[in-house]
């Protein structure tokens, strides 16, 4: 007897699995009502593997309507706590998928308490935007590329609940850019006609405004960024390269002349303000805010190299002067004018000198070491010659 008890406790413990992992749309949604998401997505995926339920627009609503709560319900958990890690990443793709084949299979469908295609797609973009971003970021292109496409499609559905005033289209355009697509530009403007205020997206768009060869546009764009009252620096630095494209170096002058205060705490645009003046010839500017740049970083190669190039066409104007002057000139004059043009070429030798020490093998900065070496009777200038010409024979 107790056997038979046995056995048939198998038995039914056996039925129960088997139809435990029967497909049921039943249960899908009833775990689904439960607020059960995880489970829920186990059984309507067990249903969409099914050869008959597959054939059903139910079973892709249902699908559609889990995975896009279950997004939900995982980000709102990584909202709340940021070391959550999402179990289903491409929960918002699954379910976008399934609402669009949901469509496809039957445009009036209906059921209780799910949402439709209409409803539910229009809600799906932010989501899709968090997860396209997700993947630039992980450098996915393609992958951001396809989850920011279906984003954009879901965004202009209709007129978004919270808009996302051109975040979409930056995000998009920038991933094209990446991609080395050529249809980045239309979308950084849409991102623009969209209300984007994002300092990187006017600085894009200014290039790729002069890479095609209409630079002009960028009147428009300084145009927004005084109405959005921007106060990002890079910004103003991009203006000034914009004059210098139209060779307007009088309306270059002027914004050199203006250079707002919080450009002094970045190294990078200290270097870029010291090359605008570089260009204009304006080697005692540049070398000061070289100098400046120096102090957040001692090694770094361009600050090193420019602040010798400064240094040495400096001596050069003073040697000019010195070579220039007339004979009625006070002895002392002359002689003051001489030793500042070589302790200005004393400072330029330092400094091409560190950077010998960062790259042995520069040609170019060889040369110029060269020529300083042999202008002061340097003990060096033989060494540095025979070092030249082993790099230009190899």
């Amino acid at each position: 007897m107790r056997n038979k008890l046995v056995i048939l406790s198998l038995l039914i413990f056996s039925f129960l699995s088997v139809m435990a992992q029967k497909p049921s749309l039943n249960r899908a949604y009833n775990a689904f009502a439960n607020g059960d998401y995880f489970e829920a997505k186990e059984l309507i995926d067990l249903c969409v593997n099914d050869p008959k339920l597959s054939s059903k627009a139910l079973t892709y609503l249902y699908k559609g309507n889990i995975y896009l709560y279950l997004a939900n319900h995982e980000y709102e958990k990584k909202r709340e706590n940021e070391s959550y890690i999402i179990q289903f990443p491409d929960a918002p793709v699954q379910a976008y998928d399934a609402f669009i084949k949901t469509q496809t299979m039957d445009k009036q469908i209906d059921a209780y308490n799910i949402l439709t295609p209409d409803v539910a797609l229009p809600s799906l973009y932010g989501l899709l935007y968090v997860y396209g971003v997700d993947e630039l970021i992980a450098e996915r292109y393609q992958s951001a590329k396809n989850v920011l496409e279906k984003a954009i499609y879901c965004y202009e559905l209709k007129t978004p609940d919270i808009p996302l005033h051109g975040e979409l289209y930056f995000y998009y355009a920038y991933t094209l850019e990446n991609l080395k697509d050529p249809n980045a530009l239309p979308f950084y403007e849409k991102a623009l006609n969209d209300g984007s205020e994002n300092p990187n997206l006017f600085l894009r768009l200014m290039e790729l405004y002069k890479l095609a060869g209409t630079p002009e546009k960028s009147d428009q764009l300084f145009e927004k960024m005084k109405q959005v009252e921007t106060q990002d620096p890079a910004l103003y630095l991009a203006e000034i390269d914009y004059h210098f494209y139209k060779k307007d170096t009088v309306r270059v002058k002027k914004m050199l002349d203006e250079v707002p205060a919080s450009v002094y705490g970045n190294p990078d645009l200290l270097v870029n303000i010291a090359n605008f003046f570089i260009q204009l010839e304006e080697y005692d500017d540049a070398k000061s805010y070289l100098t400046r740049a120096l102090q957040y970083d001692k090694e770094n190669y361009i600050i090193l190299y420019n602040l010798g190039v400064c240094y040495y066409y400096l001596s050069e104007e003073k040697f000019k002067e010195y070579n220039e002057m007339d004979y009625t000139v006070q002895m002392e004059e002359i002689t003051r004018i001489k030793k500042e043009s070589k302790d200005l070429l004393a400072e330029a030798e330092f400094y091409f000198e560190k950077v010998i020490l960062k790259e042995p093998n520069d040609l170019n900065v060889l040369n110029i070491l060269r020529s300083i070496y042999g202008r002061n009777d340097s003990p060096k200038y033989d060494d540095i010659v025979k070092k030249i010409e082993s790099l230009e024979n190899k």
